[in-house]
């Protein structure tokens, strides 16, 4: 079953939540309603500093179920190498004014350079409010996807993209796989063991609250602890 919708409108007509399956409402209503201050702590500078970004959340529906497609960046790139997130990158003028529906294309074009996803299978339903990642001084939009005509996904560029994955929503709620990652630096933050990774930092971060508003979550043990390095 799906549920009819209307388009989002202030997005230059790039959102649309009709025909979204059942099963995501729970994430639509979320991204309509949750509050920047319960995503994260760290938020956009007041006075407009930082790098324009975005992210793609793209769910799409595999073998198992809901499931979400996640890239490892290259071991040999600047900033957060080797690290699990979402397809996403900078603004670039191609985009288009960010105000306008800027952001959302550069999820789409990012997306498409790392991964080879095909950008009209997706349907963009939502955006979550900006966040800021300090260590790289990136204000990021989540733009959330719906992956209705699947394509083949892979790395594209192996100085960018390590691996090219999906991992399901069943394995991101299992408490098995969840813990509390530690940084030397004291910092302590959400963690998932899935397909082989540890998914930590800001896009653990994201999935966190969007299983925890969702109404998704299980209860896991947060004393169960993942020690990171200083090179994270």
């Amino acid at each position: 079953m799906t549920r009819t919708g209307e388009e989002v409108q202030g997005t230059g007509g790039l959102l649309s939540r009709e025909g979204l399956p059942d099963w995501l409402a729970p994430v639509d209503h979320a991204a309509r309603t949750v509050e920047p201050e319960q995503l994260s702590r760290f938020l956009p500078p007041a006075d407009g500093a930082g790098r324009q970004s975005a992210v793609l959340i793209l769910f799409g529906e595999g073998a198992r179920g809901p499931e979400l497609l996640l890239m490892e960046r290259s071991g040999s790139l600047r900033s957060h190498a080797g690290q699990p997130s979402f397809p996403g990158g900078a603004l670039d003028p191609e985009d288009g004014d960010p105000a306008a529906g800027g952001l959302l294309r550069t999820a789409l074009r990012e997306a498409r350079e790392e991964t080879g996803l095909d950008p009209a299978g997706v349907q963009l339903f939502g955006v979550l409010p900006r966040l800021y990642i300090p260590v790289s001084g990136f204000v990021v939009t989540p733009v959330l996807g719906w992956w209705r005509t699947p394509s083949p996904v892979g790395v594209v560029d192996p100085a960018e993209t390590a691996r090219v994955f999906t991992v399901p929503v069943a394995d991101l709620t299992d408490p098995e796989n969840r813990a509390t990652a530690t940084h030397p630096s004291g910092h302590r933050g959400p963690a998932f063991l899935v397909e082989s990774a540890l998914v930590w930092g800001f896009t653990a971060g994201v999935i966190d609250r969007i299983l925890h508003f969702a109404g998704w979550e299980r209860p896991w043990d947060r004393s169960k602890r993942v020690p990171l390095d200083w090179r994270s």
